[in-house]
């Protein structure tokens, strides 16, 4: 092959690696999109379990006040019967003792409403801070539909570069020669998206190692394709 024409196939080998370079920088991108959003959705996960747990501690509040209103009620209704019995008994000692338990039901309906009233200004504390849970979670789903709307975006325009690039590369690959293309491919996949390589002070820019002289002068004469002994990756002079 000749100087020139083994320059321009390392020319063109060269544009090609580079496109494709871009696409594994793509591709990679693309790996990271799904993470990226779940790491967006997960963090809403510590605003909706304050949200969950606010929102259970009231209701857990209000069951406890509906208990104490029934509980109430209860003992209105008992008083109401103690009071009809001692209205329709004859004995002293049964009216005594009737009034007797008319003022311990008295006694605990007052502590109940005690408790009641307590339980209710606990329910408007708690249902404060079910507010202030939901608007922090408002919040940080905002930031996080935003993150998201920018993710899907990205994944748009990544697609779009993709398809630009391989349609571009098909061109590509069809300019180099069909014995050179399978090495360089099969180099690609096994040097990190890396084949061709440039010699630098008598050194394999792929694998840092010291080439022999004989690939040196090979590499300088530029008439034929020359390899890397150490890593094998094709080599073009400085």
């Amino acid at each position: 092959m000749h100087v020139v024409s083994m320059l321009s196939a390392i020319k063109d080998l060269l544009i090609l690696q580079e496109r494709d370079q871009k696409l594994l920088s793509i591709a990679r991108d693309f790996e990271k999109i799904p993470k990226d959003e779940e790491r967006a959705k997960g963090l809403l996960s510590g605003d909706q379990a304050l949200v969950a747990q606010a929102i259970d501690s009231l209701r857990q509040c209000e069951v406890a006040t509906k208990k104490i209103e029934l509980d109430i009620a209860t003992r209105h209704n008992t008083i109401a019967r103690l009071k009809q019995q001692q209205f329709e008994t004859r004995k002293n000692e049964e009216y005594t003792a009737l009034g007797n338990e008319v003022i311990r039901y008295e006694k605990e309906i007052d502590a109940l409403e005690t408790q009641e009233l307590e339980f209710m200004e606990q329910a408007d504390g708690l249902r404060q801070k079910v507010k202030e849970a939901e608007a922090k979670l408002a919040h940080s789903q905002a930031l996080v539909n935003e993150d998201l709307k920018d993710l899907s975006a990205k994944k748009e325009q990544l697609l779009l570069r993709r398809n630009e690039l391989s349609q571009d590369r098909v061109s590509l690959a069809a300019a180099i020669d069909a014995e050179v293309l399978p090495l360089y491919e099969r180099l690609m996949k096994t040097k990190n998206g890396t084949a061709v390589v440039q010699v630098t002070n008598g050194l394999c820019s792929g694998c840092h190692m010291k080439l022999v002289p004989t690939t040196l002068v090979k590499v300088m004469a530029s008439q034929e394709l020359t390899q890397c002994e150490n890593c094998g990756r094709v080599l073009y002079p400085e």
